[in-house]
């Protein structure tokens, strides 16, 4: 059983035919990469409804109203549009923005998967969530290669995000599919008036036959909250 979204098909199929239509133009003002289509296609997606369908009999229903179709459409590249001129005027700062292909780089064969990770951190004294610091994922050989560029480490916390950081690393390659293997990483961060934090855990995990590419948030690896205290 797979439940699918038919507004994704139609947003990055529109976004792709937008995007290639620019590139193609003797006017390349607006950046045309991977990255961005792929910003532009979650700006879209959050500000539609979307429509589920779970067989072909779904799908079919979807094609009767013609006039409801061509006016969706419409909606779609309007929002394209809106949202590509919003990510174009604020690039993201760690990407190449290179265009083209920009597919994942992940290793082949056999490999361990290492969960995402997510956790707040705190002021140990007013309870308020730590903003305009880095927290760092660390393993035994230094800072922790991550999943693309979309992954940053150290992570920088901003105020919006309520002291939430995220890492997502980067697949490690195993000999043997059912390989057992156990990773340690420490969480540190130490903002300035603060004292140093520093925070072990483990992980036992079993290899793969693939990399996972696309993160669950059934998946994620969820710290208990973490408090850092004045010096």
């Amino acid at each position: 059983m797979e439940i699918h979204n038919l507004i994704e098909d139609l947003v990055i199929k529109t976004v792709d035919e937008l995007f290639d239509a620019q590139a193609d133009g003797a006017t390349k003002s607006w950046c045309t990469c991977k990255q961005c289509r792929m910003d532009v296609a979650c700006y879209v997606l959050n500000r539609l409804k979307p429509e589920y369908v779970l067989s072909g009999r779904g799908v079919a229903y979807s094609e009767l109203d013609y006039g409801e179709k061509l006016q969706r459409g419409a909606d779609v590249v309007s929002l394209v549009r809106e949202g590509w001129a919003k990510i174009n005027a604020a690039p993201r700062p760690n990407h190449a923005h290179r265009s083209g292909d920009e597919s994942r780089e992940l290793p082949t064969g056999p490999v361990f998967n290492l969960l995402p990770i997510m956790g707040r951190l705190f002021n140990g004294e007013t309870f308020e969530p730590i903003v305009d610091a880095q927290v760092s994922l660390v393993g035994d050989s230094g800072l922790v290669r991550m999943m693309d560029s979309n992954w940053s480490n150290p992570y920088t916390l901003v105020k919006n995000t309520n002291g939430t950081f995220t890492f997502w690393p980067y697949p490690v390659s195993s000999e043997a599919v059912g390989e057992v293997k156990r990773f340690s990483f420490t969480i540190t961060a130490h903002p300035a008036g603060y004292e140093e934090m520093s925070h072990y855990m483990e992980f036992e995990i079993t290899a793969e036959a693939t990399p996972v590419w696309q993160i669950s948030m059934q998946t994620v690896h969820r710290l208990p909250d973490l408090y850092i205290f004045t010096g």
